[in-house]
């Protein structure tokens, strides 16, 4: 897996998330501008369609925050004025949807009533199926946590079975390094014999040839004398 900690690698997934974020801020402003044509029960639930939008941003937004500490300091202040910006529009389409969640008549339609007993049932109802909602995309979440919690745990199983691998053929190679710095030894110990053997044979030769001169000198003299 390169590196997870290359710089490089961060830089990139901090772009992905940029891209991604940017089609869920389209979503939620398309979302957002069908929630102003809407009153009563569709409103509502345009609504909750927005929020869980908006909650994905979010999560996006904190992954762009986490991603940002592997970007090379050199271009890591680019970054962070993207996510600056990224920050007040997400900041401002929640301020957008908070004024719109507020509107009790566009979101009651004809239901709407002064009465605040009615409203405070109504309130109410609203908070139990926020809160349903809210439970069902925490649910969400633990179940994408655990899924990456298996790959990782799954990655981390095959990291772990290269390096018993990789640990292996390095000893080998150990080994065969080993065995050939012995080959090198005997080799050169075998080149030294021979050196040896060859120095002697050569003093050997020179006394002969030098006993031989010697002789013939001494019998040519022997002749003349």
């Amino acid at each position: 897996m390169s590196n997870p900690l290359d710089t490089d690698a961060g830089s990139e997934l901090f772009a992905s998330y940029e891209a991604e974020l940017r089609l869920v801020q389209a979503d939620l402003n398309q979302k957002l501008d069908q929630i102003a044509e809407l009153s009563g029960e569709p409103r509502k639930s345009a609504i909750r369609l927005a929020e869980r939008t908006l909650d994905e941003a979010n999560e996006l937004l904190g992954q762009m925050r986490i991603e940002k500490q592997n970007i090379p300091s050199t271009t890591r202040s680019k970054a962070n004025q993207r996510f600056r910006n990224f920050e007040s529009d997400i900041d401002a389409q929640k301020r957008k949807l908070k004024t719109m969640s507020d509107d009790r008549k566009a979101l009651f339609g004809n239901r709407y009533s002064d009465n605040p007993d009615h409203d405070q049932q109504l309130e109410q109802r609203q908070q139990l199926l926020s809160g349903t909602e809210r439970l069902d995309r925490s649910s969400q979440r633990l179940r994408e946590s655990q899924r990456i919690a298996n790959e990782t745990e799954g990655i981390g199983r095959d990291t772990l079975a290269d390096l018993q691998l990789q640990r292996e053929t390095i000893q080998h190679t150990r080994m065969n390094m080993l065995e050939s710095e012995g080959y090198v030894d005997r080799s050169v110990k075998t080149l030294r014999g021979m050196a040896r053997r060859m120095a002697t044979n050569r003093i050997i030769t020179v006394a002969i040839i030098t006993v031989l001169v010697l002789l013939i000198i001494a019998v040519i003299y022997s002749k003349f004398h």
